[in-house]
């Protein structure tokens, strides 16, 4: 098992390096570079060059790349070109906003998933098995920002419900409550949208399941279909679902951009598209990298998951 874990972190070191290399060339293959945004119409182009040579940008690109990822080893992801305020300070306080929002949303969904899937499953053709296998579809098929223009509407302009836009009012920062009447617009809305691809995973899963000759044998003795079900075929159904929730790992920072930008929830999605708006390309890098490298660590974490609950996984992949 340790082997099999250390060969899967020495092979996530070339893959990093394969991340910074895109996130850096994509950024400067764009139009536009970092003096573009900070720029005026006043600016002269002397005064444009200055700026271009006290940032660097007329250095070499492979000198450019180096001074960036020796700075990112650091810690330092560098200041947002606009604000000038430290990208690893406003990281720091934007994951965790991001990641209140994101952790509930996602275990309320997987484990809905769970219970809606084999529901569905157990009723194979039936009209409770399309209600669910049609709703998933509807959910599949319907954009998040849809929805969430939806829920805006009708719950916060309309009804008066629930706070239209951010994560707190002002005056009542402290008042868990008046946190937790914003907080549910935004985590209804990422449950509809993780919600039918668990749930579609988890009853195609049971349906082979319930196919298998163990599921007959345990029919001929008499076993109930609740009692095969929930004891039998689920342990195998979450086996596999194990990988999903590593691979959710970069959904808890960059998982909800949409629903953040529409709702305003002060998270690292928000603070990504304003990035994007205002052609602050330190953001745009340090996120990107982020993202990515969170998307390695997922793919680590689910094999890591899948070789503990079955160490098969590992002894098979080391011979």
């Amino acid at each position: 098992m340790a082997k099999y874990i250390g060969k899967r972190l020495l092979q996530t070191i070339p893959l990093l390096f394969l991340i910074t290399v895109l996130c850096f060339s994509l950024i400067n293959l764009a139009p536009y570079d970092a003096v573009d945004a900070i720029s005026n119409s006043k600016m002269t182009e002397a005064q444009r060059e200055e700026k271009r040579e006290e940032l660097g940008l007329n250095d070499p690109l492979p000198l450019q790349y180096i001074r960036w990822v020796g700075n990112i080893m650091r810690g330092d992801f560098g200041n947002s070109l606009l604000n000038h305020t430290s990208i690893a300070k406003d990281l720091s306080i934007r994951i965790p906003n991001t990641i209140k929002l994101v952790l509930p949303s996602y275990l309320t969904a997987y484990l809905l998933a769970i219970v809606l899937g084999l529901y569905s499953a157990s009723f194979r053709g039936r009209w409770q098995d399309k209600l669910i296998e049609d709703s998933s579809a509807v959910g599949l098929a319907i954009p998040t920002f849809w929805i969430a223009m939806i829920f805006i509407y009708f719950f916060g302009y309309k009804w008066k419900i629930f706070p239209l836009q951010g994560m707190q009012t002002i005056g009542k920062e402290g008042d868990f409550a008046d946190y937790l009447r914003h907080l549910v617009l935004p985590y209804l809305v990422l449950v509809i949208a993780f919600l039918p691809d668990l749930l579609r995973y988890v009853r195609s899963s049971a349906l082979v399941e319930l196919k298998q000759d163990y599921v007959l044998v345990q029919r001929a003795f008499g076993a109930g279909k609740r009692d095969i079900l929930f004891h039998h075929v689920a342990r195998n159904v979450l086996l596999p679902l194990l990988t999903k929730l590593g691979m959710a790992l970069p959904l808890l920072v960059t998982g909800a951009v949409i629903t953040e930008s529409v709702f305003s929830w002060p998270g690292v999605g928000l603070y990504f598209t304003k990035a994007v708006d205002a052609l602050d390309y330190p953001i745009v890098m340090a996120v990107l990298l982020f993202s990515g490298t969170l998307v390695i660590l997922g793919n680590l974490l689910s094999d890591i998951l899948y070789a503990v609950v079955d160490p098969r996984i590992s002894f098979q992949k080391e011979q």
